[in-house]
């Protein structure tokens, strides 16, 4: 045999590169280190992940689990080659939807899909990833890296996460049977988008004409692009600190569905939330977004969380000692409402005008 015939073929040849994966695990090995904490010593390329809950210091605990990817915003960053802030997305989505009900977030995997393995790409995605389990006290512990030449465009890739936290049984969120007629609404600010609703978001850049490298219109110190890939707050230390002042009765992650579709899965039958729309800040990218697109503001709220991440409930007298525990990390919280009775399904009020 000669020529072709006479050389066998590699796993490179069919476009997946080994040892470019090996320089992946390589290069974000320290930033994963530097994510441990009590329960997870093992280092990384084990088959799977271990985690010791007595280690971390629990008694009775309840397992809460959450699986998420950044959607659209995928795209956007991909278009941009903005990489760096895609990572607190992922954690976030998973993290933020953990500590909503009461848990501490204890360790996180990533899954990075690819037709190509750009290494450089990657390790930033992953480096992200690490920089904001290490904020959320979470180890990252594990992931898979996969190279699918023919599934992905060259460029392209996807991403998902999943996170496990804990939460001693008698304080799992939300306490419904604890939530009364009166109670306040306290409303923690978002650091805009987040990573939701950016299919709408990306229709209305293509529609403005707008270039993502120009000045962005509600932020001309940035770029369009920078602008909207402001990565999704963690509220995973605030959120905490408010829990552990024993204020808090129930929390809500703002993410796709706003405020409209989010805050009732924290509340019982029979009450409503009512919220004051003139009593929290909008952020200008929404005003932009509402304008751009002759949105509405009821579309708005059921699409974006038009400046609110998280929302929190608790009785009236304690209303101040929650808003001063999210202070004391740095978050800037609002009273935006009150519980008040209603027949039927728990659902959303809104009074006054939105500030678009």
């Amino acid at each position: 045999m000669t020529g072709d015939k006479a050389k066998g073929l590699t796993y490179r040849d069919a476009g997946v590169d080994i040892d470019a994966g090996e320089a992946l695990v390589a290069r974000i090995a320290p930033a994963a280190k530097a994510t441990r904490r009590s329960g997870a010593d093992a280092e990384l390329g084990g088959f799977g992940a271990l985690f010791d809950l007595k280690a971390a210091g629990f008694r009775d605990p309840v397992l809460v689990a959450s699986t998420d990817g950044v959607g659209t915003k995928l795209k956007l960053a991909i278009d941009t080659a903005l990489y760096d802030g895609l990572g607190q997305d992922l954690v976030a989505m998973c993290v933020n939807d953990v500590v909503v009900q009461g848990a501490e977030p204890l360790f996180f995997l990533d899954y990075y899909a690819c037709g190509q393995l750009d290494v450089e790409a990657a390790a930033r995605v992953v480096e992200g990833i690490a920089r904001a389990c290490k904020a959320a006290g979470c180890a990252l512990i594990g992931g898979e890296t996969a190279e699918m030449p023919g599934l992905y465009a060259k460029g392209d890739f996807d991403l998902a996460g999943f996170s496990v936290g804990a939460v001693e049984r008698g304080a799992v969120l939300p306490r419904l049977s604890a939530m009364r007629e009166g109670d306040v609404i306290i409303g923690i600010a978002s650091s805009g988008v987040h990573a939701n609703g950016y299919s709408l978001v990306r229709r209305l850049v293509e529609n403005s004409g707008l270039e993502l490298g120009a000045p962005a219109p509600f932020a001309p110190q940035m770029s369009l692009g920078a602008a909207l890939m402001v990565p999704t707050r963690l509220y995973v230390k605030s959120a905490l600190e408010a829990i552990h002042s024993g204020a808090i009765k129930g929390l809500a992650h703002i993410t796709g569905g706003g405020i409209t579709e989010n805050l009732p899965r924290v509340l019982p039958d029979g009450l409503c939330a009512e919220i004051d729309l003139t009593s929290f800040s909008v952020p200008p990218v929404f005003s932009w977004l509402a304008q751009s697109g002759n949105i509405a503001a009821e579309e708005m709220l059921r699409t974006f969380n038009c400046g609110l991440g998280l929302i929190a409930i608790c009785d009236a007298e304690k209303a101040g000692l929650a808003i001063d525990a999210f202070g004391l990390v740095g978050e800037r919280a609002y009273r935006i409402g009150r519980l008040v009775r209603h027949d039927g399904a728990a659902l959303v009020r809104y009074q006054g005008a939105l500030s678009l």
